[in-house]
């Protein structure tokens, strides 16, 4: 099915085929929300390891041997400066305590590049990989996560990468030097109203009379680094165009000077966590921006928006790596040396269980996360699903590993670091670890999105088969001959996904862990293909059954990246570590499955609707 092709319906009206989900009895916000989405979707050209799963393929040649990039010694170099700063300059509980990052701190970064690692050295950046970067936001995100953000909203979804991937030479040669040189930036789409629904966005950008420019008038939520940034990204709508016979709303982005007369900051916001984040509510009244800061062309925002944080996702797992790191640490030394009931607390099997989890999960973590960088880094992949895998897997263990650390060390866990210092306990930040690891499963994409997004991308290839026949949209010859072609297509493939023969395995442990990885991602296939016929049109809305499907993938991507980290390092420590890993994660994985058949998810979703529709409302009430 083409993306540029079209069908009839019977009454003659043109069939957008660019929209590959039937939205015949949807709302029509429903509607208009998921037709902005599809058509910016970015189509997949090229190969991906952890899309494959879905299709019953576990190509592990695309990671083996794991895309780790040749050393750079100005990376190096760099990187070994950032770490000394980050552990001497940056202290992590006074900016907690303060709501602010020094300016010291700030000009510190500048010094070093730091705003411009990934601008090209041409422009005046470091020039750096990928791989730099993620190990740059590890370094910070063991420290401090309001400086990781500071540094990753600027460059990771602020103006530098959408500038790189979308402007063009005379804005890049206009912007990216002042970027490179440390003019902060930030990136401006969620508004009170527009969260992960783009059709609800309100902020217009209406083109001037004389064709100069637009007038853009709105109001902008949560913008990192607003409140420093001297340029922003800023997402719009400008006026719609017609097609398919339909008027369909164009999103558009700009980048915008923040001095601009109309621009003004409304609100600072304050939160549990990352309390020196400089997070703003901005304002937009009749804010002239001229046609040559229009980025893209008009239409291309949203597409912009989803790209750009395509990479920019990769970010927060790899903090996510840094905090858990300084997690492990923590919890190791305590529960080594402190002594209950005869026996240090980590020989006792409670805390054993977590310690010895922590440890296999801050592996795959750091595996998943360099593995994906790596392959940015080399290109030819398409790396969407990796990072959202990356995202949503390893902020949520992040979760996990901090709470943990906390749990172990008790009521020391729970007080904060300052308090420790001023009455002469050792000073742990795992106080503040927790509330700034609460945010990382919320923003850039919650976990729920995310797994929606995954099954977007999981489910686009057998829809793109086997969609038209489900579509009530299209007249009942041509669905009668799509069902026949998909079951000629289906029919040559469904045999091999039901072989358990082959792996790309080998000797040991972790080929054993491989060898069933390969037969699993044919029975993920199955199990999704299974779900396409049971719920047919009605499956997007299963989206508990969707989330184990997706929880299944994104486990079995972590063994594979694991493995092959481990392969790389070829250490007896990486392969008891990726082991242990391997055997969590299958029965994690298998879990997944039996929850496919047995649930209770009908009667839970009917006792919802029963809460929301006011039925308990006094289990509400405090007696």
């Amino acid at each position: 099915m083409q993306d540029t092709a079209h069908a009839s319906t019977p009454s003659g009206n043109a069939v957008p085929r660019d929209i590959a989900i039937d939205t015949t009895g949807m709302s029509e916000g429903k509607r208009r929300a998921l037709e902005q989405a599809e058509t910016a979707r970015e189509k997949a050209e090229l190969p991906s390891f952890a899309a494959g799963l879905f299709n019953g393929r576990f190509d592990y040649d695309v990671i083996r041997p794991f895309p780790a990039p040749a050393e750079d010694p100005r990376g190096e170099a760099f990187l070994r400066s950032l770490s000394e700063f980050a552990a001497k300059e940056v202290d992590g509980d006074a900016i907690d305590r303060a709501e602010e990052i020094p300016d010291s701190v700030i000009e510190g970064l500048r010094a070093l590049g730091a705003f411009g690692i990934k601008i090209p050295r041409d422009f005046g950046g470091l020039g750096l990989r990928q791989t730099e970067y993620t190990r740059a936001a590890m370094i910070l995100g063991s420290v401090c996560a309001s400086t990781t953000a500071l540094v990753s909203a600027h460059q990771s979804i602020g103006v530098p990468t959408p500038l790189k991937l979308f402007g063009t030479p005379e804005q890049k040669a206009r912007f990216l030097p002042r970027l490179a040189r440390g003019e902060l930036s930030a990136f401006a789409l969620t508004e009170d109203d527009a969260g992960s629904d783009p059709a609800r966005l309100a902020t217009r950008a209406d083109p001037t009379p004389d064709g100069k420019g637009y007038l853009v008038n709105g109001r902008k939520l949560w913008c990192t680094n607003g409140a420093r940034a001297k340029l922003l990204v800023v997402i719009a709508k400008t006026p719609p165009v017609v097609k398919d016979g339909r008027s369909r709303d164009q999103i558009s982005a700009f980048i915008v000077e923040a001095d601009s007369p109309g621009l003004r900051i409304a609100h600072t916001s304050r939160f549990m966590g990352h309390r020196a984040l400089a997070n703003v509510v901005l304002e937009l009244k009749d804010v002239f921006v001229p046609k040559e800061n229009l980025l893209g062309g008009e239409g291309r925002g949203l597409k912009i928006a989803l790209t750009t944080l395509n990479t920019g996702r990769l970010t927060l797992p790899a903090a996510a790596v840094g905090a858990s790191k300084r997690c492990l640490a923590i919890t190791r030394e305590w529960a080594s040396t402190r002594e209950q009931w005869g026996a240090a607390v980590g020989k006792h099997a409670a805390v054993a269980d977590r310690i010895g989890r922590m440890a296999a999960d801050v592996f795959a973590m750091e595996a998943m996360t360099l593995l994906t960088s790596g392959l940015v880094d080399r290109g030819g992949t398409d790396i969407r699903v990796e990072a959202a895998m990356c995202k949503m897997w390893g902020t949520e263990t992040a979760w996990r590993i901090v709470n943990d650390a906390v749990q172990v060390r008790g009521g020391r866990g729970y007080e904060t670091e300052s308090s420790l210092r001023d009455r002469g306990d050792v000073p742990t930040p795992l106080e503040r670890l927790l509330r700034d690891a609460r945010i990382t499963t919320i923003f850039e994409g919650s976990s729920e999105i995310l797994r929606l997004f995954l099954a977007r991308e999981a489910l686009d290839p057998h829809l793109r088969v086997a969609g038209g026949a489900l579509d009530k949209r299209l007249p009942a010859g041509t669905r009668a001959a799509v069902a026949a072609r998909s079951a000629v297509h289906y029919g040559l493939r469904y045999p091999g996904w039901l072989l358990s023969v082959g792996g790309p395995g080998g000797p040991g442990a972790l080929g054993g862990h491989l060898a069933w990885a390969k037969r699993c991602a044919k029975r993920l296939t199955r199990k999704l293909l299974h779900a396409m016929l049971r719920h047919g049109t009605s499956l997007e809305g299963e989206q508990v059954l969707l989330g184990r499907l997706m929880d299944a993938g994104t486990e079995l991507f972590a063994m594979a990246a694991a493995c092959s980290w481990a392969e790389h390092l070829r250490t007896p420590e990486a392969e008891v570590l990726a082991d242990r890993f391997c055997r969590e994660a299958k029965v994690r994985i298998d879990r997944s499955f039996r929850g496919l058949a047995v649930n209770e998810d009908d009667s839970i979703r009917a006792l919802a609707a029963d809460v929301l529709a006011g039925r308990f409302r006094d289990l509400e009430r405090v007696r």
